[in-house]
């Protein structure tokens, strides 16, 4: 799926990101929960790298779906991100990233644009920012080493 502009996320832009993560989210795997979440992380050239919640006995290794995502970006060489979508097992209900998530995202886009289903036939866009204020990340540790 590469027919994202990463320029400009509009109504398109963010329909077809949600629909990448909605496919997505059919390869969860929450047995425990039963809550199946899919996500979409575009990058700045303008391909999508998705992932699902994967479950496990041990749920302390449990991986949400936005982490995976982004490890798997991460992992193939991408640091330069767009936007994300997520998406939760009811399109009735707006699913954002969690904190452990937030912080991940926040090391690389501390302003990235999170979309979300808006419960009906469109969308909600929030900033990063806005979900994880006043977060940590890399300045600050280069402000730390700086001061000593």
């Amino acid at each position: 799926m590469n027919n994202l502009n990463p320029d400009t996320i509009d109504a398109t832009a963010a329909g077809s990101l949600l629909a990448a993560a909605r496919d997505a989210r059919t390869r969860s795997y929450s047995p425990y929960s039963g809550f199946p979440v899919g996500a979409a992380l575009l990058d700045g050239e303008g391909h999508v790298h998705t992932g699902a919640n994967v479950e496990n006995a041990a749920y302390g290794i449990s991986m949400c779906a936005e982490r995976t995502a982004l490890f798997h970006a991460v992992a193939s060489g991408v640091s330069n991100f767009v936007a994300i979508a997520v998406v939760g097992p009811a399109e009735a209900e707006s699913c954002t990233p969690c904190g452990s998530c937030r912080q991940a995202i926040n090391e690389f886009a501390p302003d990235l644009p999170v979309i979300t289903s808006d419960g009906s036939t469109g969308y909600l866009l929030t900033p990063l920012s806005e979900l994880l204020p006043n977060a940590f990340g890399p300045r600050n540790l280069s402000e730390a080493r700086g001061a000593r």
